[in-house]
């Protein structure tokens, strides 16, 4: 994982996505050093030091330790590649139909990581507690998950999370350990990437172009008609004609927009270099989908990261 916040000269942190490639005038969040952007087309865009990489840096990097939003951006918790495979076939054959899973076709480690639970034998005798059945987070990785149940999921974990390196710091802080600095770092990247998702509304629109029906997930902070303009203009660079239709709206639903993709790969359809498009056979369940997520209630604690407060205001 790479470092992708930087400290702007405003005090405020600011995502590698928001500046342009090369030198910038952030600066690390741990040591204080200047950084570039580094965006190219082999790895990740990330920050970079413009000298000597400090040794906080240089450990997370190598661990895969940047504090990062639980089930944000990687839906296969840490499974191999032969591993998924077997889940989606478990799915096919068994979850899908609601059977129970035999436990000799399963892991240990899925159980362990939440992912399988024992079947429960109500009225069936106790041959049952040799099978398994998927939770909820173990239809995750194979996008059988419904986006409302993937929030119920979701946000609790990011809660915790954040729950979690808040202690860290305040511990840290109060008995002046050397580490402080470094876990108030974490936290502050941490509350900037939860920050920005409770910012963000999710957005579904149809494009009509040319006779052709394509529809598109998104997400922003500014006014919708902002963004449909946007898309429009984007059509004309492929089609001589197009219409484009919200669908709905979601406020404070930026976490769902990568999951959508997860969940919707099979049916995604990149128009050039445009890659939020996809052509579904119907979108009426899609839309039920979308729909079937309650509005999003903000917690107090959600406030709190919005409104800026952190251990360094």
């Amino acid at each position: 994982m790479w470092l992708k916040f930087g400290v702007s000269p405003a005090g405020e942190l600011v995502g590698v996505d928001q500046v342009g490639r090369g030198k910038t005038k952030l600066t690390c969040l741990y040591c204080g050093g200047g950084l570039m952007a580094r965006k190219g087309n082999q790895k990740q865009h990330h920050l970079a030091h413009t000298g000597e990489t400090c040794n906080p840096v240089i450990h997370r990097v190598k661990t895969k330790a940047f504090p990062s939003l639980p089930l944000y951006d990687n839906f296969l918790i840490q499974l191999k590649g032969e591993e998924l495979e077997r889940l989606k076939v478990l799915w096919r054959e068994y979850g899908r139909e609601r059977r129970p899973i035999p436990k000799d076709l399963t892991e240990f480690r899925w159980i362990l990581k939440g992912l399988m639970a024992g079947e429960k034998p109500s009225g069936h005798g106790s041959a049952y507690r040799n099978f398994c059945q998927f939770t909820n987070q173990g239809r995750i990785p194979v996008g059988s998950l419904p986006l409302g149940k993937f929030n119920q999921v979701q946000e609790p974990m990011l809660l915790e999370e954040l729950e979690k390196l808040e202690r860290s710091a305040g511990v840290a802080l109060a008995a002046g350990l050397d580490c402080a600095s470094e876990r108030r770092a974490d936290l502050e990247i941490y509350r900037a990437q939860l920050r920005r998702i409770l910012l963000n509304s999710l957005y579904f629109l149809e494009v009509t172009a040319d006779g052709q029906l394509f529809h598109k997930i998104g997400i922003t902070t500014r006014p919708i008609e902002q963004r449909i303009k946007e898309v429009e203009r984007d059509m004309r660079s492929h089609f001589s004609e197009a219409t484009v239709e919200l669908l709905g709206l979601w406020q404070h639903r930026g976490n769902v927009e990568l999951y959508f993709k997860h969940r919707y790969q099979r049916f995604n359809f990149p128009i050039g270099t445009l890659t939020e498009y996809f052509r579904f056979p119907k979108v009426e369940p899609v839309l039920r989908d979308l729909n079937g997520m309650a509005p999003k209630v903000l917690s107090a604690v959600e406030w709190k990261v919005l409104g800026g407060d952190s251990l360094t205001a």
